[in-house]
C-alpha cells in the first residue's frame, strides 16, 4: 500500500513539473511587412541573421504586457512583424503576429496574437534598435 501511495504522489510530483516547464522556444526568422503611404503592406523583408534575431529577441522580451488588454488603435499600424518560433525540431514552427507602432516619443506600441501577450509598450531604446532592424 505503502508502495502504492510513493508511485502516485512520485507521479503527480512529475506531471506538475513536466507541465510547469514549459521551454520557450527558438526565434529562427522574423518576416517583415512595412505599411506604405497608402495604408498597403510592402513587400516581405525576411530576417535570418542571427545578430538582428538576438536584437529583436531582445526587444521582444522588453515589452510590458498588458495580455488580456483588448486596444483599438487610431491608425493602421507601421510594421506587421511575424515571428517564427522553433519549440521542438519534430513539430512546425509557431508563428506569432506582431503589429507595431512607432510613436512620436519613440516608444513603441505592439500588439501580438499570442493570448499570453496581448497589448504591450516598448522603452524609447529598445523601440529605437528595433526600428533600426525592421526598417533596413
Amino acid at each position: 500500500m505503502r508502495r502504492i501511495i510513493k508511485l502516485t504522489l512520485l507521479l503527480v510530483v512529475g506531471v506538475i513539473l513536466v507541465a510547469c516547464s514549459e521551454k520557450e522556444g527558438q526565434l529562427t526568422r522574423v518576416d517583415v511587412q512595412k505599411v506604405n503611404e497608402e495604408g498597403n503592406y510592402d513587400d516581405v523583408l525576411m530576417i535570418t541573421e542571427i545578430e538582428d534575431i538576438e536584437l529583436i529577441e531582445e526587444a521582444i522580451l522588453n515589452v510590458n504586457w498588458e495580455p488580456n488588454t483588448e486596444a483599438k488603435m487610431a491608425r493602421i499600424e507601421d510594421v506587421l512583424a511575424i515571428l517564427f518560433f522553433s519549440f521542438d525540431e519534430n513539430m512546425p514552427e509557431r508563428l506569432y503576429e506582431y503589429r507595431i507602432w512607432f510613436d512620436n516619443n519613440e516608444t513603441a506600441t505592439i500588439i501580438s496574437n499570442n493570448e499570453n501577450e496581448g497589448y504591450g509598450k516598448l522603452n524609447k531604446k529598445d523601440a529605437q534598435n528595433l526600428k533600426s532592424i525592421l526598417f533596413k
